[in-house]
């Protein structure tokens, strides 16, 4: 089983491999406002910047107040949902705040931007940080309309050996791909509901590792536990700020990141009753009788090759790169 890792301020806990990493891909059919249809760079350099330190001021205040609303203006997608729920649960675990606040920093920072026409506009942040300094971390920012603000909407974290060289037209633009990209071993767009059939069911589509076959046998082995029935239910989450995102890479792949949502019900034998930790008590609704049913969002990246021709995927599989948990909801019955 991949470890554990928490990020502060981002909801706990982060499911990581041991070299996590993060990245883009674009949105499918173009969304046009206004009749923009031109395809131009998703923003400046100097625009993507002051996104990213617009995001950071906000992160850094929630995060020391443990207050989801002072950076809720600058956060959507599984990032969101993520970050909001953890500030959430531990704001009612320590109502006056975090008393170990230390700012994140970032150094140090790349930007990724593709051309693309219309919206929803996104690029990528690369930066170093000032927590696990032996690996990047990886920003994707979006923004729905010439009126909105950027928003952090994918994060993760990679180690520098892992990340593929993304591919750069003469002038220095990334180039997206589209969710139902027919070249790769999986479109964009099928990638959620492959990943949650492979869960369930298991296939060939994707490379052995922490977040495919292990944790898939962590998940069957422990569907039976001493005194309680554990059931797992996943799902996809394609839509809106939940699409996957992604960029080319210089050999026709593509490092593509996208999102899933995971159920976990906890039914206990008759006279028992779950155990309900701490961060799962903050969020409670109802009662816990007989059972507990677990919400968690999941942002993944992946590298999805390029089809080299023969079936579904052609041989090639999906590697994951990196995937961050954290719980969002609990329910008791």
């Amino acid at each position: 089983m991949s470890k554990v890792r928490r990020v502060r301020g981002l909801g706990r806990p982060l499911m990581a491999s041991a070299a996590v990493t993060a990245l883009a891909l674009a949105a499918s059919g173009c969304v046009t406002v206004h009749g923009e249809r031109e395809v131009v760079p998703s923003a400046t350099k100097s625009e993507a910047a002051k996104a990213l330190k617009d995001f950071l001021t906000a992160y850094n205040k929630a995060d020391k107040a443990y207050d989801p609303a002072l950076d809720a203006s600058r956060i959507t997608g599984p990032l969101g949902a993520i970050n909001q729920a953890g500030l959430k649960s531990r704001g009612v675990q320590h109502p006056g705040g975090n008393p170990n606040a230390v700012p994140l920093e970032l150094t140090d920072v790349k930007y990724s931007i593709p051309k693309k026409a219309g919206w929803p506009r996104w690029f990528l942040a690369d930066s170093k940080a000032s927590r696990r300094a032996d690996l990047r971390w990886l920003w994707v920012f979006t923004k729905d309309g010439p009126d909105e603000l950027w928003r952090a909407t994918y994060l993760n974290l990679v180690s520098p050996g892992q990340l593929p060289e993304l591919k750069k037209d003469k002038d220095g633009w990334a180039e997206p791909v589209t969710e139902g990209a027919k070249d790769l071993a999986l479109p964009p767009s099928d990638l959620g509901k492959e990943y949650t059939s492979y869960l369930k069911s298991g296939g060939d589509a994707f490379a052995p590792g922490d977040h495919t076959t292990r944790w898939k046998e962590f998940r069957d082995r422990n569907s039976e536990r001493a005194g309680l029935a554990v059931q797992y239910i996943d799902e996809p989450q394609n839509g809106g700020t939940f699409a996957p995102l992604g960029l080319r890479t210089e050999d026709g792949g593509a490092l593509v990141f996208f999102a899933t949502r995971h159920y976990e019900r906890q039914t206990a034998f008759k006279g028992l009753s779950p155990k309900v930790d701490a961060d799962a008590k903050a969020l409670l609704k109802g009662d816990v009788k007989q059972s507990l049913t677990l919400t968690r969002v999941s942002n993944q990246v992946v590298v999805d090759p390029e089809k080299s021709g023969g079936g579904k995927s052609g041989g090639e599989k999906v590697t994951f790169l990196s995937r961050i948990q954290g719980l969002t909801g609990a329910r008791g019955e």
